[in-house]
């Protein structure tokens, strides 16, 4: 019987990784525009990290996550998300103690969650993230979001839609949390059981239902901005007076509350408007969690951060009709005939390479037609062939593929040649 890959999962074949190449480049480039330090956190972790970081009531935990026990009896979780992670490095290390705050850093790397599996929602997906801990400036709160709207922008898409939300302090949730339990509490029994679990422990998380969310209870449920006290509501003006100056535009949505219990304050997605993308609209998310740190053992400080997934990223490309500028050509094929010049042909293509030129040869002894069929097919810009006749003469015959021009070069000037002509051609 045939093994296949677990379901949710998927192969990434070469053609498709050159595309996921150039995306993680581009928004490494961006990262280190903004001044984003790269931090690699292991794929594996303590469950608690989980059950404190993201929350007991959240789907994530109580649903979704891949955890299992070693064989030293503890329990370990594959990383559902990326900030606990992050947060978790952040205090083990005393990142805290850095001479330079906020603390600014980013992430790559695969996350794994146990859901029903659909076009843009796999079980193991690849995130892209930031987090700058470290300041409470709601300045930073606006540059998190431009960073974010810039990772899709900087790859031509434009279909694009910032929403954001206020999910104020302590105070403010409570007061929030209270008049959500009052208004959702006379319609308990007509609520999934997963919401008639969640009204009392975190009645925040009933309004992220998808299976309630047509209930007419929803439509008049008391509204967080309602609820938000001076200071929160004052920092929630001066988030969206930063995004002003910078003249990115956005809407505020009082039912936008994220998946995570860790988020406070402003809270925000990144959605696709393209025509096609599919029922999935999200692209990213992310927001301000204060007191996570604190949750994991560290000193009080702030933070906020979001991340994307990178699958989503490239359905939307596809949803826009971009194509990425992948170069998909070779600098060189050998074209060696008979055993000899082979021999002489495995040197020069070391040599090659050690000076940078990307080349290739045949490794099935194929004839010369179909050799120079395969480097058709791998858009080779040059031919060199050597031949019995060409070694004893110490030279080697070079092609230009696309003007069909043929020239003699010495071997032992071929290194050279080549590369001042694939220069010329850049």
């Amino acid at each position: 019987m045939m093994i296949k890959v677990p379901r949710g999962t998927e192969d990434i074949l070469p053609e498709q990784a050159k595309k996921w190449q150039y995306v993680e480049a581009k928004l490494q480039e961006l990262a280190n525009v903004y001044n984003y330090q790269e931090i690699r956190t292991p794929v594996f972790e303590s469950t608690e990290l989980f059950q404190r970081g993201v929350g007991d009531t959240t789907d994530i935990v109580q649903k979704e996550m891949y955890t299992f026990t070693d064989r030293g009896g503890r329990s370990l979780t594959l990383r559902p998300e990326g900030t606990a992670s992050v947060v978790r490095s952040y205090v083990q290390h005393k990142m805290f103690g850095l001479p330079q705050q906020p603390t600014k850093l980013c992430y790559f790397g695969p996350m794994f969650r146990y859901e029903r599996p659909q076009k843009g929602r796999t079980r193991q997906f690849v995130q892209f993230g930031i987090e700058a801990l470290g300041s409470a400036d709601p300045a930073i709160d606006a540059e998190v979001m431009a960073f974010a709207l810039d990772c899709y922008k900087t790859l031509g898409l434009k279909s694009l839609r910032l929403v954001l939300n206020s999910l104020g302090d302590m105070e403010s949730r409570t007061n929030h949390r209270n008049a959500l339990i009052d208004h959702f509490s006379p319609h308990k029994d007509e609520l999934c059981s997963d919401c008639q679990n969640r009204l009392e422990k975190n009645p925040l998380r009933v309004l992220d239902c998808k299976k309630d969310k047509d209930h007419p209870a929803m439509e008049s449920a008391p509204s967080i901005l309602d609820y938000l006290n001076d200071y929160s509501r004052q920092y929630f003006e001066q988030v969206k007076a930063y995004l002003d100056k910078m003249g990115i535009d956005y809407e505020v949505d009082a039912n936008l509350v994220r998946g995570l219990d860790y988020y406070n304050h402003t809270a925000f997605e990144i959605m696709s408007d393209a025509e096609g993308f599919g029922a999935i609209t999200t692209l990213s998310g992310g927001g301000r969690y204060n007191g996570l740190v604190e949750e994991l053992g560290g000193p009080e400080t702030p933070g906020i951060g979001f991340a994307l997934s990178i699958e989503r990223l490239l359905l939307a490309l596809e949803a826009e009709n971009l194509t990425l500028p992948i170069e998909e050509s070779l600098d060189c094929y050998l074209v060696a005939l008979g055993d000899e010049p082979k021999q002489e042909a495995v040197r020069l293509l070391y040599d090659l390479r050690n000076a940078g030129i990307q080349v290739d040869m045949d490794y099935m002894d194929k004839k010369m037609k179909a050799q120079f069929k395969a480097a058709d097919r791998l858009k080779s810009r040059f031919v060199i062939v050597i031949g019995e006749d060409e070694l004893n003469a110490g030279k080697v015959t070079v092609k230009h593929m696309e003007t069909g021009e043929q020239s003699d070069q010495p071997i032992d000037e071929i290194v050279p040649y080549l590369q001042k002509m694939t220069r010329e051609g850049e």
